[in-house]
Formats: C-alpha cells, structure tokens, sequence
C-alpha cells in the first residue's frame, strides 16, 4: 500500500478519579473515555527507508513529535528496513486534555501496520503504544471505554447521545505539571473535583478560568476532560446550544461535536489489523 489518509479522533472524559500515586510515579485512575468527531488528518506516504514528519503546527518539533516517536518505535521492534512520510493537519488543540497527540500516536501506530504490512494483531500494537503514553491504547482500540490502572485498563462502553459543546481557553496544560500540582496539593476538593480530580487544581491555576466557573457552573454543568485545559458542556437542542454559545468568551475556541461509537481506525481492521 503506498499511501493512506487517516482521520484521528479526540476523546474527552466524562469523569476522572485520581485514586492514588502508585510507586513507579504512575497513578491509578478511574475513567470513561467518549470518542468525538473533532479529527487532526493525517496522511501517510510509503518511502525507502526514512521517516520525515511535517506538521501544520510550527510550533511541534519534528523530532519531539509523538508521531515521530511512533513511527520510529514501530520500525524498530519490528526490525523492518521501511520509511514513511507523515503529513499532520492539526485541529484538535495541543495540551487540552482531548488526547489528540495520543490519538496521532495511535493512528500513526495502526496506519503503518497497515502500510507496512506487519500484520501485528490489535493487542500487539496496543502494547507497543502504551509505550508511548497510557492514552494510546484507547485509541488503537478504536472505541469508548471505561478506563482503569493508568489509564490502559479497558471495558467497553455505549456511546452518550448528547450533543456536546468543548470549549477550548487556549492554554497549554502539560499532563506531567498538572499531576504535580494535583499531588502538592494540600488538601482535595471533593465537592469541586467530583467529576475530574483536576478541577480545583486547574482553577486554582488561572484566573480566568476561575472567573468563567463561577460565573456559569450554576447554570450549567462545565465538565473537564482529562487535565484541562478543555472543557464541554452537554445538550440536546438548538435552543440549549444556543445559550451554551453566549456564555463563551469570545478570544477562546469552541468545537460543535457529536460523540462517536468507533473511531474511523476501526476500518483498518481487516486483513489481521
């Protein structure tokens, strides 16, 4: 196969619980993992024997980039003398809590079994990406779940029919600093954090979160995924979405989605993937 064109899901998490720090500086978490139709595209195009890696986003260094990481790792424990060139048109925001450099990861993992003509079974490439961070295995996995262990452990789960709103603040949330501060913390807000163990920490953290919070969280139910800095609010009909709508500030993004029931990995399954 000499070239493919993938779409790459984000996810959000209905809820987070940090249970505890394990001993390996990991933590245990309870989750559930909604796919999303937001998509960053990528596309794959078979070389010799060299990976190069392009990005919309300047601001991600080839070499830095999970995809690169990806492609790199799969070449090397399958002893393979290949080579690709990756293009990735970026949508889904960087450090905002939707899984969308885990899902390149994923993408980038099962694009080029496919390519490549590995044939490594879905196991097989979901233990290779946990390798690459605990994220990754959902994606290849392909569907919703509920999340255990770090994040790995993985039952399947029903879509949600809500619409959602994810709204974006344009902040950087790195995973790494937000667990930090989440275990510097003196003392959990059980009430704020009841659905992600994060909220009081990324509150805490900026001040025009805070501000937006408080203004709105009684009139509705501001949900974050993941470590921030992204954030959804569920409706049903135009006139929800609507007021929605209003209550976000102008100089921030904002996604319409719908959830998803499978990623579009899902139709890389034949013929062994």
């Amino acid at each position: 196969m000499e070239n493919l064109i993938i779409k790459s899901p984000a996810k959000i998490n209905l809820f987070l619980k940090v249970i505890k720090k394990l001993s390996n500086g990991y933590h245990e978490l309870e989750t559930a993992f909604q796919l999303i139709d937001v998509f960053d595209t990528i596309e794959f195009q078979n070389t010799s024997n060299k990976i190069n890696v392009s990005c919309s986003d300047v601001s991600i260094d080839e070499e830095e980039n999970i995809v690169f990481k990806a492609a790199t790792l799969l070449k090397k424990v399958t002893d393979r003398n290949v080579g690709a060139n990756i293009k990735i048109i970026k949508n889904i925001p960087t450090g905002a809590g939707l899984g969308g450099g885990s899902s390149n990861a994923a993408s980038t993992i099962c694009a080029l079994n496919k390519m490549w003509g590995l044939g490594l079974s879905k196991n097989e490439m979901m233990l290779i990406g946990l390798d690459l961070g605990a994220d990754v295995p959902l994606f290849i996995k392909g569907e919703n779940a509920f999340g255990g262990g770090v994040g790995e452990q993985l039952l399947p789960k029903k879509s949600i029919d809500n619409k959602l709103i994810i709204i974006s603040p344009n902040i950087f949330n790195s995973t790494r600093e937000m667990f930090a501060l989440f275990d510097s913390q003196e003392e959990p807000d059980n009430l704020l954090s009841q659905q992600n163990s994060f909220w009081k920490v990324f509150i805490e953290k900026s001040k025009g979160i805070k501000e937006f919070y408080e203004k709105n969280c009684e009139n509705f139910e501001i949900c974050l995924s993941g470590t921030g800095s992204s954030m959804f609010i569920k409706y049903d009909n135009d006139l929800e979405r609507e007021k929605i709508l209003k209550i976000i500030p102008a100089n921030w993004r904002f996604f319409l989605a719908k959830p998803l029931q499978y990623s579009p990995l899902k139709s890389l399954d034949s013929n062994g993937v």
